[in-house]
């Protein structure tokens, strides 16, 4: 009673200082949190640890002692829903791994903290959880890899999962005996363990840091594969520990009974869903999604019940084969999935941070920070300089697969059950073990995960360094911005159905496929996988964004854009929403495509450039504003940083820009023929001084004059009819006499 009595008054002596010094009530913990160096606020802090007790033990008595209840094991789960969601939330807002929020949040709220979260109260429900939650991730990571893009890296990629894994192993395992001090087959178990990488941290990583596609692919397939061959070569290490039985032969045959098993059952169950969901068209959408996770887990747990650990396998082998079955309706099947695993990861990272003791950490001495240094800075470079040799890949890109290997869910959470084990069976080293999986887990995410993106940019291989463009659409406009492309020195391919169309590209000298830009391997065909641009710039706007959407979804390109026709601008969503995802629109709100194709076939356009000036940026831009409005430039291109990408909509014009355009020039028809048959390749940049002469203030100021109405609008002027003269002095006008000299005028 003595505790609560004085927490409250701490916190009347907070309330009455903010009060006094605040003006207003609605910012007092605003202002509490702001300043929370305050003495009294650590006294409080202070007070509260001095008692010895913990947050629940006080404040929820009851709550603490039925823990054991279902109503405790109840709320146990939901704090660990709203922990897992709020720092998915927080990093997404922050833009950083979520492992890095969610480890913090697990340490936090566990039994090193604020002691919130008890994992050891779901008793054998967090082994079912954690083996659940991690098929459903390996799922998801096998279906979502791009297998035209593995093909690209496939050698490297299969001595990653092989040769690299044997130098993880032996490398891992020297450097925790020798450094860790840790017995032989306590170092090869904590080897085995810190072998995988793990989609959960990749994937995510790889999101924000938008790298090379042949770089991303590999890592992408390394997190995934090397999951389950890790996780079951973990299994056999700990059989020898368990069993003392060290039989080469055992060992070998063991991880390739476990991987046969777990392959077999996921590739057959993976054939028998795609057969189902190809074949049921009564089932509705979400139901679809049902039956795919029911069939994950069913695959998953009959795996298990022939070999243990086998069914690791089965998910990431069953997410393969549907993924290259191209059921229908796969990108709802992936956002559901994807979903779950969000939710699934939450959960199991912070369960599991939670169950941690940080005094295990600290226990492990210096020799275990040697031993993780010694994977990451030598072991690493190591696997990769073997795996990757004659792959032909650069240093830089090498170089970034070395600084990448962050430990994920897997390696937690295989860990913290094998602890379990090893202390059920009298053997020293299981704690031990588990704290220095998460201490590396802990040193790659917060080092390599955070730093990424800079050793990215700095390397220079990220995705936005990538260029070429893929083009939908074979018209005048877009063989004209081909060419352009081609001439900046990046690769252009054109894509389109109509035959005539294409040839007509050929004959210019472009690349040309005629096919359906809904075919993704026509896409890949095109070089969509190492292009830096898309451009749908078809004549129906809606066709555009679907193929935009498709080609962001699985191809994900730096910069995807799409033209809105002015014939389609009210079947497509406004521009503002368009440009809020990862599609942006081209050139102009609304374009109209068949007036400058008509231009451009007529010869009635000039090619210009011009560059901005930070000096006069903002007469520059207002005048190019005005002469779009009139329909009289059409941006094309913006060269940037010895760089040229498509113009679009949500670009803003900056000082040292380069602009090219066309510019709108009606010719008669007597220099078109004295020109004679003109192509587009006679069209060549050049300053225009309608768009380099800047108007004065004065004629800024000054409205323009009413334009001079053309010859056949003008009417006959009447003849004005006489009027009658008037008598002077009674006298009438003799008719015969000669008119005055007001008459003659008039």
């Amino acid at each position: 009673m003595i505790h609560i009595v004085v927490i409250i008054a701490s916190i009347g002596a907070v309330c009455w200082a903010d009060l006094h010094t605040e003006e207003k009530f609605g910012g007092l913990w605003r202002k509490s949190l702001e300043r929370v160096d305050r003495p009294y606020i650590w006294v409080t802090w202070q007070l509260y640890l001095f008692s010895g007790h913990r947050f629940p033990e006080f404040m929820l008595d009851g709550l603490t002692i039925s823990l054991n209840t279902p109503l405790g094991t109840m709320l146990q789960f939901v704090i660990a829903v709203i922990a897992g969601i709020s720092a998915q939330v927080l990093a997404d807002v922050c833009k950083v791994p979520s492992i890095v929020f969610l480890l913090a949040f697990g340490i936090v709220l566990g039994a090193d903290g604020l002691d919130v979260l008890r994992p050891q109260v779901l008793g054998d429900g967090l082994e079912v959880i954690v083996s659940l939650s991690v098929a459903l991730i390996l799922f998801e990571g096998g279906f979502n890899l791009e297998l035209r893009n593995i093909n690209q890296v496939s050698g490297s990629l299969r001595n990653l999962v092989t040769i690299g894994t044997l130098i993880t192993l032996l490398g891992g395992g020297m450097a925790a005996h020798w450094l860790g001090e840790f017995p032989w087959a306590i170092a090869f178990l904590y080897a085995a363990l810190v072998v995988v990488t793990g989609p959960t941290v990749i994937s995510p990583l790889l999101k924000q840091v938008k790298v090379d596609t042949r770089v991303a692919a590999l890592l992408e397939g390394e997190g995934v594969l090397i999951d389950p061959v890790g996780a079951i070569l973990a299994v056999v290490v700990l059989d020898v520990i368990l069993n003392g039985d060290a039989d080469p032969l055992l060992v070998i045959s063991g991880l390739l009974l476990r991987l046969g098993i777990g392959g077999g059952i996921g590739a057959a169950g993976g054939l028998v869903l795609s057969y189902f969901l190809k074949r049921s068209r009564f089932l509705s959408e979400d139901l679809k999604n049902l039956v795919v996770l029911a069939g994950i887990w069913s695959l998953f747990a009959l795996a298990q019940c022939i070999r243990d650990e086998a069914g690791l396998m089965a998910a990431v082998v069953s997410g393969l084969v549907l993924r290259a079955s191209s059921i229908p309706e796969e990108r709802l099947l992936r956002r559901f999935k994807s979903q779950l695993t969000i939710l699934a990861v939450s959960v199991l990272f912070v369960l599991l941070a939670a169950d941690l003791s940080i005094a295990s950490l600290f226990a492990l001495g210096r020799g275990a920070v040697f031993t993780v240094a010694v994977l990451m800075f030598v072991v690493r470079p190591i696997n990769v300089g073997v795996c990757t040799y004659n792959s032909g890949l650069n240093w830089r890109q090498k170089l970034f697969l070395c600084w990448v290997a962050p430990r994920g869910i897997v390696s937690a959470s295989v860990a913290s059950l094998f602890a379990i084990l090893l202390t059920e069976r009298g053997i020293s080293g299981g704690e031990a073990i588990k704290a220095l999986v998460f201490l590396t887990i802990l040193s790659t995410v917060f080092l390599q995960g955070l730093t990424a993106r800079y050793v990215a940019r700095l390397l220079g291989i990220t995705s936005e360094e990538a260029t070429g463009a893929v083009i939908v659409g074979s018209n005048p406009l877009s063989r004209l911005m081909a060419r352009l492309l081609m001439e900046q020195g990046e690769s252009a391919a054109l894509i389109d159905t109509d035959l005539k169309a294409c040839r007509e590209a050929e004959l210019q000298g472009l690349t040309a496929i005629a096919s359906s830009a809904l075919d993704a391997a026509v896409l890949a065909r095109a070089g969509l996988g190492q292009a830096g641009s898309f451009l749908a710039m078809t004549n129906n706007g809606e066709v555009n964004l679907v193929l935009a959407q498709k080609a962001a979804e699985e191809f994900r390109p730096p910069r995807v854009l799409v033209t809105v026709p002015k014939d389609s601008a009210g079947a497509i969503p406004a521009e503002s929403s368009v440009n809020q995802g990862s599609v942006k629109v081209a050139f102009l709100p609304l374009v109209p495509l068949k007036v400058w194709n008509r231009y451009i076939g007529d010869r009635d356009v000039r090619l210009g450039e011009t560059s901005f000036r930070g000096e006069v940026l903002p007469q520059q831009t207002a005048h190019l504003r005005i002469l779009i409005e009139d329909g009289k430039v059409l941006p094309l291109l913006i060269g940037r940083d010895r760089r040229v990408q498509i113009a679009s909509t949500a670009d803003e014009w900056k000082g040292g820009d380069r602009l090219i355009y066309l510019y709108h020039s009606p010719k008669t028809k007597l220099i078109k023929r004295l020109g004679g048959a003109g192509t587009q390749s006679d069209l060549v940049l050049e300053r225009i001084a309608d768009v380099e002469n800047l108007p004065t203030v004065e004629e800024e100021l000054s409205p323009p004059p009413p334009p001079p109405p053309s010859a056949p609008q003008l009417a006959p002027k009447p003849e004005p009819k006489p009027e009658p003269k008037l008598e002077r002095n009674g006298v009438s006008p003799d008719p015969t006499a000669e008119p005055e000299p007001e008459a003659i005028a008039d």
